[in-house]
């Protein structure tokens, strides 16, 4: 049967549940077994899609158009296997079913409760993904930390699913802080204590404790914890500060986490994990022969994790050309035309964020003209893209009021419009065109060189597109539409003619960029900007 590892957190958030589930993920697949990773978030929202980059960090949309927490993000990177609507759920989620259930009947005149109807909820969908078969081992990230009162239920979900799992088909990794105190000279294990008693409360034992630390744990620590946290000595796993996120499977690799996890789930450590690609990702991170410095100009810079996956791509895009990819992160509303060359100095090449919203639009569109006039490499993505095409139109087509129609509903040139099928609706959650969508490529153009192929598949999240009645008129002008929605016609990528490399898509390509396969429009752009500082 599937077993079923839990994963929580203790002492602070942002401690790093998802890098390590992803980790053990990351080493149990490399020994064979079949893994996959949800994430359980306690707020109330059905889902991120509504919330400010500022208040969760960027918002990932999976294949099947779910929008998601940005750890999905780091399962698929690691693991190379696309997630679903399945993989992450809320506690707004959770009562938005059990409340249409009872509006419905469903629960024959019972009083509905935390316990058992959410509960049960809750359970129902930890299991759901190992009701396929096609998995050995799920891993299940609690999102929070343990004593939240928002928490509560999905602990109790946990204990309650352990005890009907059965011994040796489940088991709980406790993630949590031992903090250094510089003026006493030492690590502290308190932290650690009083959050595992938190957890013992609810009546849930760990079974491993995953340490972050700034500092080595010695052998005396390691005791203390074990012994005061009821787990073996063994069970205790150090998890020190890495440079990067990618060091962190080799460093539980180390500490026995897998083997650690195997043997109490009463499963074969068959075959030593196959990480050869992995080092080989890592030695080429770490050992550039060169370095490229990006801009990347967007709303949301303040909190770097509002661009999580733009970043990660291009650590990946980065190790594919041995290359170092510096990214300065500029603030769209800083940018203007006067200080548009001193905000750009020095840089190899410019990316123009995603984002919603009037603010900042004429930062980017003074970033974007100043790249297309001074030969500098150009990637937009989604909103990037739309503001390439606005200021084409207003700078290059004449079109001085050329803008969407998000920006300004009275525009007599709406250059990018209104989806027909987003006209009537009204609900801002989940509604836009969301997932995987296929695109056909043009022959002979800079899109298909980067592709190699004509046909793809991209994930979407937007509500706006270019509009086609000004196709002809941008075409004749140099701006070139290289990439379509087959079905609809809907313009999926543009590009310049007479420009060293000027790439913008509708679509957000670095949702798919993975260490296994780094996507090629991040790959094609770091090229294009190493090429570009070496003919400076």
């Amino acid at each position: 049967m599937t077993k079923y590892i839990f994963v929580t957190g203790g002492v602070t958030s942002s401690l790093g549940k998802g890098i390590i589930a992803a980790s053990l993920a990351k080493l149990l697949q490399a020994r064979g077994y079949k893994v996959t990773i949800q994430k359980f978030d306690p707020y109330i929202n059905i889902d991120p899609g509504t919330l400010n980059p500022y208040e969760h960090g960027e918002c990932y949309v999976t294949e099947d158009g779910a929008e998601t927490d940005l750890d999905l993000g780091h399962y698929e990177r690691f693991l190379n296997v696309p997630t679903s609507q399945a993989n992450n759920v809320t506690t707004g989620r959770i009562y938005q079913h059990v409340i249409q259930q009872e509006r419905e009947g469903a629960y024959l005149g019972k009083t509905v409760q935390v316990i058992p109807h959410i509960t049960d909820e809750i359970k129902r969908r930890m299991q759901l993904l190992g009701e396929s078969g096609e998995y050995d081992i799920i891993i299940t990230e609690l999102g929070g930390t343990v004593g939240d009162i928002e928490s509560l239920p999905f602990v109790e979900a946990v204990r309650q699913l352990r005890w009907e799992l059965g011994a040796n088909n489940s088991l709980v990794i406790h993630l949590t802080l031992v903090p250094y105190l510089a003026a006493a000279g030492e690590l502290k294990t308190k932290p650690t204590q009083h959050s595992v008693k938190t957890l013992l409360e609810y009546g849930v034992q760990p079974d491993i404790l995953v340490c972050r630390t700034e500092h080595k744990l010695s052998q005396e620590i390691r005791k203390k914890l074990a012994q005061f946290c009821n787990v073996n000595i063994n069970a205790v796993v150090e998890s020190i500060d890495a440079s990067t996120i990618y060091d962190v499977p080799l460093l539980m690799l180390k500490e026995n986490l897998d083997k650690t996890a195997l043997t109490k789930l009463k499963l074969s450590n068959k075959n030593e994990p196959d990480l050869e690609n992995w080092k080989n990702f890592l030695g080429k991170l770490k050992n550039p022969t060169s370095e490229v410095c990006i801009a990347l100009v967007g709303k949301y810079v303040e909190l770097p994790d509002a661009y999580k996956s733009i970043t990660e791509g291009f650590i990946h895009a980065g190790a594919t050309n041995e290359c170092k990819v510096k990214v300065s992160y500029i603030a769209a509303e800083s940018v203007t035309k006067e200080n548009v060359a001193e905000k750009l100095k020095g840089m190899d090449g410019v990316l123009v964020a995603p984002g919603f919203g009037e603010r900042g639009l004429d930062g980017k569109l003074n970033a974007i003209q100043y790249v297309r006039e001074n030969n500098i490499p150009f990637f937009g993505i989604c909103l990037g893209m739309q503001c390439s095409v606005i200021e084409f139109g207003r700078n290059v087509l004449g079109l001085k009021d050329a803008n969407s129609f998000e920006m300004d509903a009275d525009t007599s040139n709406p250059v990018i419009n209104l989806m027909e099928e987003q006209k009537n609706i009204t609900n801002m959650g989940g509604t836009m065109r969301l997932g995987a969508y296929d695109c056909e490529i043009k022959k002979g153009t800079k899109a298909f060189a980067i592709y190699g192929k004509t046909k793809i598949s991209e994930r979407h999240r937007h509500r706006y597109e270019f509009n086609n009645d000004y196709l002809k008129q941008y075409e004749a002008a140099g701006m070139i539409a290289s990439g379509f929605n087959p079905e609809t016609g809907l313009v999926e990528i543009v590009e310049l003619k007479n420009h060293p490399f000027f790439v913008a898509g509708q679509f957000h390509p670095e949702l798919k960029s993975t260490v296994a396969n780094p996507h090629p429009l991040f790959v094609s752009f770091v090229a294009a900007a190493l090429a570009n500082k070496k003919s400076k």
